[in-house]
């Protein structure tokens, strides 16, 4: 059951990737320009200015459940502590093209 699962993931990763490749890079930059007006005040260079310890570098993310496109949106959506909820203000999509940009970015730590 696990290798079906796992085998179907990743065909569908595949799939998406080889026949989506121009369509995630406007994702990326609807995620970048989206990320820079709404979130950048608080996390410039993946940094977090209202709780240093959670900043959205990989390693961070990782250990506090946080890198995966799920739990980002899920954040973004609902807000936490400092952060406040951007479900009411941006679309669905939006809100995907940022978790996206920001899982990208982490991958190298913000670092260009």
């Amino acid at each position: 059951m696990n290798k079906t699962i796992f085998l179907i993931t990743f065909y569908s990763l595949f799939l998406s990737f080889f026949f989506n490749q121009k369509v995630n890079a406007i994702n990326f930059e609807n995620g970048k320009k989206l990320f820079e007006s709404n979130c950048i005040a608080c996390h410039e260079a993946g940094i977090n200015i209202i709780i240093p310890e959670k900043n959205l570098k990989k390693e961070t993310l990782e250990a506090n459940g946080m890198y995966s496109l799920k739990a980002i949106t899920y954040q973004v959506v609902n807000g936490k502590n400092g952060m406040p909820a951007f479900g009411s203000r941006l679309k669905e999509v939006e809100i995907e093209e940022i978790a996206d940009y920001v899982l990208f970015k982490a991958q190298n730590n913000f670092q260009e």
